[in-house]
């Protein structure tokens, strides 16, 4: 096992994973920029190392300060988290030529299923059905015709991004060459990459994914679903496992579907597969995310399995010592991600300096966040602050417990997306578990009075999370705001 590793990343996940380091006796080192100075991963490592800059561009996106950060310290692996650097191969070569252990897949495998048009061919040679579309890349020509043939309403997905970006749903042909435009600019500039794709769109569709581990020794390991399908954007917000859509067989079809993939692909360590889901239990592979996913935890409570745990013992050479019938779901879990935001401006992000703090506590609660009073969102890094995960030995108890926790959540000085989870997760749909991806287009519609609107701000950037009397989407003059 390494006696020190490096963690090129920030926030919330450096810290997590310098939680398990702790735990199984590893050093850890800490990179920072100059906005993270006074940041909680870096008073938690036991080593830190600054590497200049403001913005990701200048601090951790830049392979070479990565790189000669872990030489100086001495340090054997790198983990990379999620985001930034975490999926890209040329990075995980570079550790490679260093002399280091990248705590992830090989750079082929990172190659192989990062490019999402790569990821589809290897999927129909792996038998793991997908959407309708084209077989690749495109051209703007070529992919108006492929969406004339499979016919509209279709998805362009950016062949070589994720999270949302570089994706336009097109629903009549006359939408499609602005669209198209739209989308492969908007990729070019995240990701350096304009080249698209497209897929027939799946109408009212669940998002599932599946969490799997591989070794070196072949041996593969699927674990329960997560439900991913309440998201804005494109983008998720509300995570539950299990998904209340999914029978015994979908769970062990889609599993073994997911072990073929990685099989056929030579990945190893942890990473995740992502499904639609159709109203008749027909599944379509959309994407692999070859890192830790933020919604990992979920599938930890469940099963009680530590994924960053398996992710270090993979990369310093150890056999799996889990089975595949061990790998069972437990009761229930719900991630609540708690993102800088203005929900009743249309997710509007929100930039600003925590003044208090006081997350909720208690059984079967974990909170997996940077939060301290003086923390600042700004626009060089993700509008994400937190994660609110709760476990029940039923789904309602998951539930409730939940909620309770949102309810005392104690955070001035940003506008949250508390107030949307809890109503989320209080709200008909949800709770009979019979939801879909258009979820926030269908359901949360918060009409609010102008009058109201600027109460409803100043409670949210106070800290006030508890809103009174929201039995429908539309917001009465009646709301009465509680918990300060």
């Amino acid at each position: 096992m390494f006696s020190k590793i490096l963690i090129a990343n920030r926030g919330e996940i450096a810290r997590r994973v310098i939680k398990t380091c702790r735990k199984m006796g590893i050093n850890t080192v800490a990179v920072y920029s100059e906005a993270d100075t006074a940041a909680l991963h870096v008073k938690e490592a036991d080593a830190s190392v600054a590497i200049g800059g403001y913005a990701p561009r200048e601090s951790y996106l830049i392979i070479e300060k990565i790189i000669a950060a872990a030489q100086k310290t001495g340090a054997e692996a790198i983990h990379p988290g999620y985001g930034f650097l975490s999926e890209n191969a040329d990075f995980a070569t570079a550790v490679a030529g260093a002399g280091m252990t990248f705590i992830g897949p090989s750079p082929a495998a990172i190659r192989a299923l990062g490019d999402k048009t790569a990821a589809r061919e290897l999927a129909i040679a792996s038998r793991v059905p997908i959407s309708p579309g084209s077989a690749g890349a495109v051209s703007e020509k070529e992919a108006a015709l492929t969406a004339a043939r499979i016919g509209f309403p279709v998805l362009l997905k950016a062949a070589a991004g994720g999270g949302g970006k570089g994706m336009r749903l097109v629903e009549k042909p006359d939408e499609f060459e602005a669209a198209f435009r739209a989308a492969s600019g908007e990729a070019m500039a995240a990701f350096g990459d304009d080249r698209m794709f497209v897929e027939k769109f799946i109408v009212n569709p669940r998002h599932i994914e599946i969490q799997i581990l591989a070794d070196n020794y072949g041996n593969i390991l699927y674990f329960p679903e997560r439900e991913c399908s309440i998201q804005r954007r494109h983008q998720k917000v509300v995570e539950e496992s299990p998904s209340t859509a999914i029978t015994p067989h979908i769970r062990r079809a889609m599993g073994e579907a997911a072990a073929r993939l990685v099989e056929n692909s030579g990945y190893t360590n942890a990473g995740t597969l992502e499904f639609l889901l159709d109203a008749s239990g027909d599944f379509y592979f959309m994407e692999v995310n070859t890192r830790l996913q933020v919604e990992h935890p979920i599938t930890e409570m469940v099963t009680g399995v530590d994924l960053v745990e398996q992710q270090l013992r993979i990369a310093a050479g150890e056999k799996l010592a889990l089975k595949q019938e061990q790998i069972i779901a437990q009761g229930h879990a719900i991630e609540c991600r708690i993102c800088a935001e203005d929900v009743y401006n249309d997710f509007l992000p929100e930039t600003g300096i925590v003044s208090y703090v006081a997350t909720p506590k208690g059984e079967h609660i974990r909170n997996d966040d940077a939060l301290n009073v003086g923390y600042e969102v700004t626009v060089n890094y993700d509008s994400m602050a937190g994660k609110l995960i709760c476990w029940g030995a039923s789904r309602d108890e998951a539930i409730g417990r939940s909620i309770a926790a949102l309810d005392s959540y104690r955070l001035a000085g940003l506008r949250t997306t508390i107030p949307f989870c809890r109503y989320v997760l209080d709200s008909a749909p949800f709770r009979s578990g019979n939801y879909s991806t258009h979820y926030v287009a269908e359901h949360w519609k918060p009409e609010i009075p102008e009058e109201l609107r600027d109460i409803l701000a100043a409670a949210a950037f106070a800290g006030i999370t508890d809103i009174a009397k929201r039995r429908t989407p539309v917001f009465s003059e009646q709301i009465i705001c509680t918990n300060k």
